[in-house]
Parts: C-alpha cells; sequence; structure tokens
C-alpha cells in the first residue's frame, strides 16, 4: 500500500473487486480511502485492451465530485475533457432549433467529457499510484459466500480466494448476478445499437461543409430525427472529431454486442438527413467506428447476495441507456457509498453494511434509469409542430436532485437511519414462530 496519499487508517476489511472499469476501479480506490484492503481482479491482460477503446463518456458534477478527492485526478481530466458550455441541437435536416446552456450547473460541480479510454486511463494510474493490488489476467469463474467463517470470493483458475466482501463490477453479463439472482439470466436487446466514432481533425479541418467544427475550439451539437439521435463533438481544442448515433437494432445479443463499423454501412440509416451529418460520416478512418448493441437488463429486485457479502455495482446492477447521461456518474456513486458503508459499519458487521449500500442506492438509480428512456422519447418521437413553437421540449434533462448530489455526504448524513429502517423492515418481515 502507497502512503503518499490520503487514507483512514486500517479498517480491517479486505474487499475483493471483479472488473477493471470504472466502476471497479472507483470502488477500489475509495475503499483504499477509507482504509480497507483491496485486490482487483480483471480478465484482460493488459489494461490497454480497456484504454484503448475511444468514444466519448461524460461525468456530471454528481460523479465528478468523487475525483476532486482523489489527488491529482480531476485536473488531468480537466485537461483533456471538452471545454463547451452548451450544446447546439438541430432538426435532422439541418435547420438550428435551440441551444442548451449549461454555465449555470458550474455551481454544482465540474461536467467532465472526454475519450473514454483516457480518462479510465487516468483513473487506472492513479489507482495504481495507490498501491492497490490488480491480478490481470485472472478470470472470474464463479463467486461464493458462506456463514462459517464468514466470508466471500470468487474462483479463479478453480482456486477459492476469500475476502470479508466481494464487489461485482465486471458489466452486464457479470457471473455476480447469479449469486445474487439465484439463477442464471441473459442480457435482452434494447431494440437499439449506437455507433462510435472517435478520429483526428484533418479530415474535417479541409471539408467546407465541417470545416467550421473545428475552427473555433471545442464544440458540441446534436442532429434529433424519426427513431435517431445525431451528437457530434470536438475536442482538445478542436483537434479531434466523436459523434455517435443510436438506431434501431436487429436485436440479435447472442454473442458479441459490439463489432466494428463501416461509414457506408451507418449512412445507410441517415437518408434525408443533413449535410452535416452526412459528411462527419464520411470523414470516419477504416477502423475507427464501432457498432454497439445496447443491453437491457430487467430491474434487479436486489443488489446483494442472500448472505449479505456479495455486492453488485455499475451496470453489473444497473445498465443505463446513454440517452440517460449518467450512466458512468451512477457507477462512481455506487463505488463511492459501498466504500463509506464498510467504513461506518466495520468488519464485524458487513452484512448490515451492504442492506444499507443497497437502501441507499436502489430509489435513486432507478429514478436516474428512467430519464434514458424518457429522453429517448423526447427526441425520437419528437412531434415537430410543438417543438418549434417551444424548443424547449427536447431539451436535454437536466435536474438538480440528480447533478447536485455528493454520494459520500448523502452516505455519512443517512447510514444510520437508514440501518434502522431497514432493521424495522426485517423484524416486520420475520415469520413468527
Amino acid at each position: 500500500m502507497a502512503n503518499n496519499f490520503p487514507r483512514l487508517p486500517p479498517s480491517g476489511i479486505k474487499v475483493i473487486v471483479v472488473g477493471a472499469g470504472f466502476a471497479g476501479l472507483a470502488a477500489a480506490i475509495e475503499c483504499d480511502r477509507k482504509g480497507h484492503s483491496v485486490t482487483l481482479f480483471d480478465k484482460v491482460d493488459n489494461i490497454d485492451e480497456i484504454t484503448r477503446v475511444g468514444d466519448i463518456i461524460s461525468f456530471d458534477p454528481n460523479g465528478s465530485v468523487a475525483f476532486e478527492r482523489w489527488p491529482g485526478v480531476v485536473d488531468q481530466m480537466e485537461a483533456i475533457a471538452r471545454q463547451t458550455k452548451h450544446i447546439d441541437l438541430y432538426h435532422h435536416q439541418g435547420k438550428f432549433v435551440t441551444r442548451q446552456d449549461f454555465s449555470h450547473e458550474k455551481a454544482w460541480g465540474r461536467r467532465i467529457n472526454g475519450h473514454r479510454g483516457q480518462l479510465h486511463n487516468i483513473i487506472y494510474r492513479h489507482a495504481v499510484g495507490r498501491g492497490i493490488e490488480f491480478r490481470l489476467g485472472k478470470r472470474v469463474e464463479d463467486y461464493f459466500e458462506q456463514d462459517s467463517p464468514p466470508q466471500a470470493g470468487v474462483v479463479v483458475n478453480g482456486e477459492r480466494i476469500a475476502a470479508d466482501v466481494v464487489i461485482a463490477a465486471e458489466g452486464v453479463r457479470s457471473r455476480g448476478r447469479k449469486i445474487v439472482l439465484g439463477f442464471e439470466e441473459n442480457p435482452k436487446s434494447s431494440g437499439y445499437a449506437v455507433y462510435r466514432a472517435w478520429f483526428p481533425a484533418d479530415r474535417v479541418r479541409n471539408n467546407p461543409v465541417i470545416k467550421h467544427l473545428v475552427e473555433n475550439g471545442d464544440t458540441h451539437q446534436g442532429f434529433i430525427g424519426p427513431d435517431i439521435h445525431f451528437l457530434a463533438s470536438t475536442i482538445k481544442n478542436g483537434t479531434e472529431v466523436n459523434w455517435v448515433f443510436t438506431h434501431i437494432d436487429d436485436g440479435n445479443i447472442e454473442e458479441s454486442w459490439q463489432f466494428p463499423g463501416k461509414p457506408e454501412e451507418a449512412l445507410k440509416y441517415l437518408d434525408g438527413w443533413c449535410d452535416v451529418v452526412h459528411e462527419l460520416v464520411k470523414a470516419t478512418p477504416d477502423g475507427r467506428l464501432i457498432d454497439h448493441k445496447l443491453v437491457y437488463r430487467d430491474p434487479l429486485p436486489t443488489f446483494i447476495s442472500p448472505k449479505r457479502r456479495i455486492a453488485l455495482i455499475g451496470d453489473a446492477a444497473h445498465p443505463f441507456l446513454p440517452t440517460s447521461i449518467q450512466g458512468a456518474s451512477q457507477s462512481i456513486e455506487d463505488g463511492v457509498v459501498l466504500a463509506t458503508c464498510l467504513e461506518l459499519s466495520g468488519r464485524q458487521d458487513i452484512p448490515r453494511a451492504l442492506k444499507a449500500y443497497e437502501k441507499l442506492r436502489y430509489e435513486r438509480v432507478h429514478r436516474a434509469q428512467a430519464n434514458g428512456p424518457k429522453m429517448r422519447e423526447r427526441w425520437h418521437k419528437a412531434d415537430w409542430n410543438e417543438v418549434w413553437k417551444k424548443p424547449e421540449m427536447i431539451h436535454l434533462i437536466r435536474e438538480t436532485w440528480l447533478l447536485n448530489f455528493d454520494a459520500e455526504k448523502d452516505a455519512y448524513n443517512r447510514f444510520w437511519s437508514v440501518l434502522e429502517e431497514t432493521d424495522k423492515d426485517e423484524k416486520q418481515i420475520k415469520p413468527r414462530l
């Protein structure tokens, strides 16, 4: 364990984290801050397999507030993040509709939007610098928990590795979901997929139709049409370009749900769209486009295992649609709250800590999740006769309760009252003898 970062005294709690994505890294860092001993497992042999993934990811103030507590991290992120204070929204045929300004959100915290892999690498390097133990190239085959001795753990290459608590953070196909639910469950198609591209601005700079996007620093714009929304950004002072668009999908997710994309195939969805959109897609170099299927999971009845030694976080617990703009931030909140609950409970009361974590997170997460389908419908099914009269109808959902929020502060404030509520609820449902 490195000693040059602020952390609480050792708690004696041994934590296993499975998955080195944003959720897993955040949980590991927060547990380390709270004095817990952390070991993180991931199936990738080299973290570059994660960090090379290139498309945009967004952290709202409720997510970035955690980064402020990780020395040096938020400043490194800001240095490579998109520097915009608004988004310009257009009809899919090119007519300007409205500008949505985000300047007032500065009072709530930082909005960080940037390259997924590069931001991930900053967090990963911070975790390594803290001295967190990483076991890469280790695929977790199964999870277990037991009463005597009270512990939980994972199975790797047939070996049982135990800890006081296990955090499952390896995404929508997490093997941890089986022990939580009690049965195998396959992901479902949302009916949509999203094309994602990121590339240098050189191929845009000399195109008369789209060069304006890179001539004056960073920009952010969206084009709204029937069952499709197309978002584009320029970043790093207009030197890099990214775009994404959501489209109807065939729904087949039996195998992989991410494929190399081809610009000519993407263009087939955009018949009748404006020249700016067409030229951005055409400018995309080979190998810089992916087609990513959006996976759906039914809301879980619980995020924790029967013996309350294993917790699901991030996409393993609650996958978000991109239109919520909250999936990444909520995964950070999960790690913050779980680490705090373990701190407050101590090693002797871990099952109650996990129950408090679930209680603190469950309603908030599902309320935030609901914004995804709501926002998608707002764009994809827009009534343009009404939108032209009231353009703010297509503004992004930006709510104070969601964005102006500090998960650590909330956990400290409500932990004990939540435990009391939980204890009362369990006494009421306990069968009479």
